[in-house]
C-alpha cells in the first residue's frame, strides 16, 4: 500500500466513524492513526532512499557516481565486471549518464557519507521498532563475562555511534573526553529526523574526529587532524562557512530542478494527444481506402493490400518514433524528479559537511539536465507527417505501376507549423 492509499485509507474510515459514532474517543483512534500513516511514510522514504536499485537490498558501501546516482560497490563491480580498466567509461545503470573509471578502479568511486548516515538512522529505527535495541557496554563481551545482563538502551550517542542504557549513559555524559557529546532519546517521537540532521560526519582515518575543514586543492572534506598532517599548505576553508554559500547554490539548482519538471510534464501530455491523433488520422485514411476498394471487389483486391500495408508501415514508423520519444523524455523527466528529491533531502536532513560534499555535483548534474532542450528534441525528432489518400482514375489501366484504388502520399511539415508551433508558444512564452 502506498502512503497516499494508507491516507485515503484513514480518511474513509474516519468519516465513516465519526459518521455513525461522533465520539471523542473515535477522534483519538482518528489520531493515533494519522501519526501512523505520517510515520509510515517517513520510514517508507527512508527505505527507498537507502535500498540499492541493482540488487534491490540495503546499501553495502554506498558509492555515488558523478549523476548523483548511488549504488552498492559490489554492485557497481559486478555491473563492470567486463570493462574495469582505468580510464574507460561507463553508463549510469540507471539514467546511461556516462562516468570515467577512477586510477584506482570501481572502488576509487566516491563513497557517498550522507546516504551512509541514513542507512544507520534506518538500522536503529527498524531495531526501536522491534523494541531490540540492546546497551552496546551491557551486552558487549567483558560484561557477559562478567554476567552482567544487557540493559535495554534509552539513548543514543551521535558521535560515538553506540546505545547506552540510563546508567551507562550518565557514565559516558561524566567522563571529560564524552562529556559534550549528544545524545538523542530512542523513544523520542522525531529521533530518526533528530539524527539524521545533527549527526556529525566523522573522518575515516581519526575515528573521533568530527570533519571541519574542506581543501579546496583535494576537493575533500577533511578533520583538524588531516588538516595539520596533509593540508596545512593547501588552500582550506570552514566547512561550516563554505556550506553556507554553497547551500545558497543547492537551493537555486533545486528550483531550477523544479520549472525543469513542470516543463518536461508539459510535453508527455501533448505527446499523448499526438499519438491519439495520429491514430485516428491514419484509421480514417484507411477507411477511405477500404470504402474505394470495395467498389472495385475483386479486381482491385491487390492494390487494395499494397495501400493497406503501406500505410500500417507508416503508422508502426510513426508510433515508434512516438515511443522513443516519450521514453526520452520520461527518462529525463526521473533524472530531474531523481536529482531534485536528491537535493531536497540534502537541503533537509543534510550536514554542512553533505552539502558541500554533494554540491559542486549537484550543481554540475543540474546543469547538463537543463541543457537539454526537451521541446526542441521532440520537435527534431518527431518531424509532423502529413498522409493524404488520392482516388485512383486508373480503372481502365493495366499498367503495373498503377494502383487502381488510389495512391498514398506522405509529405513531412515543417516542425514549426500548427502542433509544434503551438506547443513553442506555451512552453516558451512566446508573445
Amino acid at each position: 500500500m502506498r502512503y497516499i492509499d494508507a491516507q485515503i485509507y484513514c480518511c474513509f474510515w474516519w468519516n465513516s466513524l465519526y459518521i455513525v459514532f461522533q465520539s471523542s474517543a473515535l477522534l483519538a483512534v482518528y489520531a493515533y492513526i494519522a501519526t501512523m500513516a505520517c510515520q509510515w511514510s517517513a520510514d517508507k522514504e527512508l527505505d527507498d532512499m537507502t535500498e540499492c536499485s541493482i540488487c534491490t537490498e540495503v546499501f553495502t558501501d554506498p558509492r555515488v557516481l558523478p549523476c548523483v546516482h548511488t549504488f552498492c560497490l559490489k554492485c557497481l563491480i559486478n555491473y563492470g565486471k567486463d570493462r574495469q580498466v582505468p580510464g574507460d567509461v561507463l553508463p549510469c545503470p540507471l539514467c546511461r549518464k556516462v562516468f570515467t573509471i577512477p586510477d584506482d578502479g570501481l572502488s576509487g568511486i566516491q563513497k557517498n557519507f550522507f546516504m551512509e548516515k541514513l542507512i544507520r538512522v534506518r538500522k536503529l529505527s527498524a531495531l526501536q521498532e522491534a523494541h531490540q535495541i540492546a546497551c552496546d557496554i551491557c551486552s558487549s563481551d567483558e560484561s557477559r563475562a562478567n554476567n552482567e545482563s544487557a540493559k535495554p538502551a534509552s539513548v543514543y550517542c551521535v558521535q560515538c555511534r553506540q546505545n547506552y542504557c540510563d546508567q551507562c549513559s550518565q557514565h559516558h555524559k561524566r567522563m571529560r573526553s564524552s562529556s559534550s557529546h549528544t545524545q538523542v532519546g530512542i523513544d523520542e517521537e522525531d529521533s530518526t529526523e533528530i539524527l539524521i540532521s545533527i549527526s556529525p560526519a566523522m573522518c575515516e582515518q581519526h575515528r573521533n574526529e568530527e570533519i571541519k575543514v574542506f581543501c579546496q586543492d583535494c576537493k575533500v572534506a577533511v578533520c583538524k587532524m588531516c588538516y595539520i598532517t596533509s593540508h596545512e599548505t593547501h588552500g582550506c576553508s570552514d566547512i561550516e562557512t563554505l556550506s553556507r554559500d554553497l547551500h545558497k547554490l543547492v537551493v537555486t539548482e533545486t528550483d531550477k530542478i523544479s520549472e525543469g519538471i513542470q516543463k518536461t510534464g508539459e510535453v508527455l501530455p501533448c505527446l499523448k494527444k499526438e499519438k491519439k491523433e495520429l491514430i485516428e488520422h491514419l484509421t480514417e485514411v484507411q477507411v477511405e481506402i477500404n470504402t474505394a476498394a470495395d467498389k472495385l471487389i475483386e479486381a482491385v483486391q491487390r492494390d487494395r493490400a499494397k495501400l493497406l500495408s503501406k500505410v500500417e508501415m507508416i503508422k508502426l514508423k510513426r508510433l515508434k518514433l512516438l515511443e522513443t520519444a516519450k521514453q526520452e523524455v520520461e527518462q529525463h523527466m526521473t533524472a530531474l524528479e531523481s536529482l531534485k528529491r536528491y537535493s531536497e533531502t540534502l537541503l533537509n536532513s543534510g550536514t554542512d559537511c553533505d552539502v558541500t560534499r554533494s554540491a559542486n555535483s549537484l550543481h554540475d548534474r543540474a546543469g547538463e539536465l537543463m541543457t537539454f532542450d526537451v521541446v526542441g528534441h521532440v520537435a527534431n525528432a518527431l518531424p509532423l507527417l502529413r498522409v493524404r489518400f488520392s482516388s485512383s482514375q486508373l480503372l481502365d489501366n493495366d499498367d503495373d505501376d498503377g494502383n487502381l484504388v488510389g495512391t498514398i502520399d506522405e509529405g513531412r511539415l515543417d516542425a514549426r507549423n500548427v502542433f509544434y508551433w503551438c506547443l513553442f508558444l506555451k512552453l516558451r512564452k512566446v508573445p
